[in-house]
């Protein structure tokens, strides 16, 4: 039997198409109330109606939010603190890729902007109302690609050269699975419990910046991709599962704990990339802040 979610307020990054959608319809059916968040405002509007279509409990909301700028996700979160008094669950599910290197308007390097330090940033700003809200979760979406995935902090941008859009997806994945870890670790005895998941080999439009010559094998494999409310489901039970409760620092695959990358249970490694993340998105240095360390 599905848990109700009645009285609980879900606040959901990429809820315009895809496993964000779909996850937002599921939990939205269950009682929660959605605060879905999107860069374009009409694929926004017409994402709220579904999800308004199919609430059970209080109607959805919609803000808006380029996660591409630390400016609009300090917005974003300024709204989310003014207009709501509990937050019982955030997951961070946008993502992006880019063809080639691009940089946002803060001079950041895309993928790792929008896939890393926005919600390593949005975390940050809401965690004082999670923690009100405790017992409350913290669920990033994250990737089997971050096994593929390095961190190289000499170049960690690509702005020595080095991109491509795999390995750029792949480091910001390996990114979210360590300041998963790390948040987890700095939140212990909090009642905010964080965990990361891959949602599974499915088919969604996060690969449309893919590059041209590469978009006729890509619309092949998708014919051999799950479908997004595969993926939705994995959200679903990380976010809301009652066997999840109390869980914190783990990567979940299939609804199971499994463990994540070498790479991505390396403590000092989750600490240094910790320590330059919140360097880029003006949080300050080590020990400064609401994540000051718990060891």
């Amino acid at each position: 039997m599905e848990t109700d979610l009645t009285g609980r307020t879900i606040l959901m990054t990429g809820a315009t198409n895809g496993i964000g959608l779909e996850a937002a319809l599921r939990l939205a059916e269950r009682g929660a109330t959605l605060v879905l968040v999107a860069r374009d405002r009409r694929l926004g509007e017409a994402a709220l109606a579904r999800v308004r279509r199919r609430a059970r409990g209080r109607p959805p909301s919609l803000l808006g939010c380029d996660l591409a700028s630390l400016a609009e996700v300090h917005g974003l979160a300024d709204g989310v603190r003014r207009d709501w008094q509990r937050l019982d669950v955030l997951v961070n599910c946008a993502g992006t890729v880019s063809a080639r290197r691009r940089t946002t308007p803060d001079g950041h390097e895309w993928t790792l902007a929008v896939n890393h330090l926005a919600p390593f940033l949005l975390t940050h700003l809401l965690l004082d109302l999670l923690k009100a809200s405790a017992p409350a979760r913290v669920v990033m979406v994250a990737s089997g690609a971050h096994f593929r995935g390095s961190l190289d902090f000499e170049n960690l941008q690509y702005q020595h050269g080095g991109y491509s859009i795999l390995a750029a997806y792949a480091r910001s994945k390996l990114a979210n699975v360590l300041f998963t870890r790390e948040l987890a670790r700095r939140l212990h005895g909090t009642g905010v419990t964080a965990n990361s998941l891959h949602p599974g080999r499915v088919a969604s439009n996060i690969w449309s910046g893919a590059p041209w010559y590469a978009r006729p094998a890509l619309a092949l494999y998708k014919r051999f991709l799950l479908p997004a409310g595969y993926g939705a489901d994995r959200v679903a039970y990380v976010a809301t599962s009652p066997e999840v409760a109390g869980v914190s620092g783990a990567y979940f695959d299939r609804d199971r704990q499994v463990e994540p990358s070498l790479l991505a249970r390396d403590p000092s490694l989750a600490v240094r990339l910790w320590e330059v993340s919140a360097s880029l998105t003006g949080l300050g240095g080590p020990g400064q802040g609401a994540y000051t360390s718990r060891s």
